[in-house]
């Protein structure tokens, strides 16, 4: 008798199967990194709820006090001492391969490209933490040139050029994301055999609905994340396994 072929396994030989494999990517990546993710059991909004109003765009801009806390996490955050780790490393392979399609992320980290992933290959639909941008003016700055001066004692920097509020350029609730970039994730999405899910509770849209696209353009969708989405029961494989584990296996089988 023939054993049950598992949902990894199957998984695997989609992938190595296929032509273009597009992989959307979630908090859940980088925590093998020290980046904690948002709505997980040790999630930063989870632990503390009202960390919340740093990431609304309406209390941002309503309150200096909000961007004051805000800047000092932004100063103290983890990304700027963590490295990408086995999961980012397979995405790169799975490129130099020539079967990634591209990397859609909600990630701010910058790590798939730390990691070497072409730019080109990353699409970051909500943002970078690794620039600044000026809400008034729409000046972009590198987050390296604004963070000494929160270090040499400013608590709300505002923008050289204009004077207007600062931020980093993610996109924080109640902000509309780009619409080229929203355009590109979608191409994206159809233009794809497989579509990979990994480590996104799947529940923040119009990310979440790139699954949508990618299945109704006719590709097999694979969710890899230790808790369960909403997505689980249109998936054609869901797997469990931890991350950093799991993803090199079904990339490079």
């Amino acid at each position: 008798m023939t054993a049950p072929t598992t949902p990894e396994a199957e998984a695997a030989r989609w992938i190595a199967e296929s032509a273009a494999v597009t992989v959307l990517t979630g908090a859940g990546v980088s925590t093998d990194s020290g980046i904690p993710d948002f709505r997980g059991p040790q999630g930063v909004w989870t632990k503390n709820p009202a960390a919340q109003l740093m990431f609304t765009i309406d209390n941002y801009v309503a309150d200096a006090e909000v961007r004051r806390r805000a800047w000092q996490a932004r100063l103290t955050s983890p990304v700027w001492s963590a490295e990408p780790n086995e999961a980012h490393r397979a995405l790169v392979d799975l490129e130099r391969d020539g079967r990634l399609r591209a990397i859609v992320t909600q990630n701010v980290d910058g790590l798939h490209q730390a990691a070497g992933s072409h730019p080109e290959r990353v699409i970051e639909v909500h943002g970078t933490a690794r620039w600044v941008e000026c809400l008034a003016c729409e000046r972009r700055s590198p987050m390296d040139e604004i963070l000494p001066r929160i270090e040499a004692g400013e608590e709300d920097p505002s923008c050289m050029d204009c004077g207007g509020i600062l931020k980093s350029a993610t996109i924080s609730f109640g902000q509309a994301l780009r619409p080229e970039v929203l355009r590109e994730a979608a191409e994206a999405s159809v233009e794809c055999d497989v579509f990979v899910a990994v480590g996104t509770s799947l529940s923040v849209y119009p990310a979440a609905g790139l699954c949508d696209v990618a299945l109704e353009a006719g590709a097999k969708l694979v969710i890899v994340n230790a808790e369960p989405t909403p997505y689980d029961a249109v998936a054609h494989a869901v797997v469990r396994e931890p991350i950093g584990e799991v993803l090199p296996r079904l990339l490079t089988a």
